[in-house]
C-alpha cells in the first residue's frame, strides 16, 4: 500500500511539473512578460512579473488540490467575493493578454508553410486546428469531464 502512494506521489508530482514546465514554456517562448515589460517601460520589474506569475500558477495549484471549505460568517463572505472579482478580473486579463500574444505566434505560421513548401491550404490548416479545439471543447463538456476535477 505504501509502494502505490509513493508510485502515485512520484506520478502525481512528475505530471504536475511537465504540465506547468510546458505551460511556462509557452508563456516565455511567446514572451509575453518581456512583452508587457517594454510596453509599459517597466523592464526593471521584469523578474517581479515573472515571480508573480509562478507564484500565482503554484497558489492555484495548491488551492486546487486543497481548496478552502468551511463557513466563514458574512463578513468574510463579503471579502471573498471582492477577491474572487479581483482574481476573475486580473484573470481575464491575463486570458486575453495571452490569447493576443498566440496570435503572434499565428505570424510563424507561412514561415512554416514555407519551410514545408506547402503551396496551397494554409488558411485550411489554421481552419482544422480551430474545428479541433472546438470539436474537443465540445466533446469535453457534453461528456461532463469537468465534473470529476
Amino acid at each position: 500500500m505504501i509502494g502505490k502512494l509513493i508510485l502515485l506521489w512520484v506520478i502525481g508530482i512528475s505530471s504536475g511539473l511537465m504540465v506547468s514546465a510546458g505551460v511556462f514554456t509557452v508563456l516565455f517562448v511567446v514572451g509575453l512578460v518581456p512583452r508587457f515589460a517594454g510596453r509599459t517601460d517597466t523592464a526593471w520589474c521584469e523578474i517581479f512579473y515573472e515571480e508573480c506569475l509562478i507564484g500565482g500558477a503554484i497558489l492555484a495549484d495548491v488551492l486546487s488540490v486543497f481548496p478552502i471549505e468551511g463557513s466563514f460568517g458574512n463578513e468574510s463572505n463579503i471579502l471573498l467575493t471582492g477577491l474572487l472579482i479581483v482574481i476573475g478580473i486580473f484573470a481575464g486579463i491575463f486570458v486575453g493578454c495571452l490569447s493576443i500574444a498566440l496570435s503572434e505566434v499565428l505570424d510563424g505560421l507561412p514561415i512554416f508553410a514555407r519551410r514545408v513548401r506547402l503551396k496551397m491550404g494554409v488558411s485550411i490548416t489554421v481552419f482544422a486546428v480551430a474545428i479541433g479545439k472546438v470539436a474537443g471543447a465540445i466533446v469535453y463538456f457534453i461528456n461532463g469531464f469537468y465534473e470529476g476535477i
